[in-house]
């Protein structure tokens, strides 16, 4: 969208970065956007041109190479999540061993996660504790009414400002007309 959602992340993080905030950051934004998106803007602008980028996406063998590769920004698909979901747990949680980009997660159009409901983002639920910083980048946050606001939230804060449960959230932000419409 050209709103500069993206060099501000990576400012924002290289500043974490410089005071030991975070370490490594893990984005999640569409398949063209990983690709070209996010290193092209760091090639851009000076403070951010040594930043190492790792794309994690291809064969399972390439996927496992790039995330055990060396880098300040992991990028991942929201295609992916799944595999990421299963490998982050069987290879470091259920091992008692952190995540190597548990610092920090940018959801790239995080309106991709708007239902709650989907396989994706039932296997991102499982991560998100580990994750210390949680980031959400839009241009369009209700694209198709504020209901769809929930699973965007909830992936972004567990649940604590909205609910933990789209019936509470209803309950509690909208109005049933009684005709199926809120």
């Amino acid at each position: 969208m050209g709103l500069g959602k993206t060099v501000i992340t990576l400012t924002a993080f290289r500043e974490l970065q410089d005071r030991a905030l975070v370490g490594r950051m893990l984005v999640i934004a569409p398949l063209r956007v990983c690709q070209t998106v996010w290193r092209q803007e760091a090639k851009r602008w000076g403070h951010l041109q040594d930043l190492r980028f790792s794309l994690i996406h291809g064969t399972p063998t390439q996927r496992h190479r790039a995330f055990r590769v060396p880098a300040d920004v992991y990028l991942i698909n929201y295609e992916n999540l799944r595999w990421l979901s299963e490998q982050m747990q069987g290879l470091y949680l259920k091992r008692g061993k952190y995540m190597p980009f548990s610092s920090m997660v940018v959801y790239d159009e995080v309106s991709r996660l708007k239902h709650h409901t989907t396989k994706r983002h039932r296997a991102l639920r499982k991560l998100l504790p580990y994750f210390r910083r949680r980031v959400g980048l839009t241009g369009t946050p209700a694209s198709n009414g504020y209901d769809n606001l929930f699973g965007q939230f909830l992936a972004i804060d567990s649940g604590q400002r909205l609910g933990q449960s789209i019936t509470a959230f209803r309950d509690r932000y909208m109005y049933f007309d009684g005709y199926g419409h809120f």
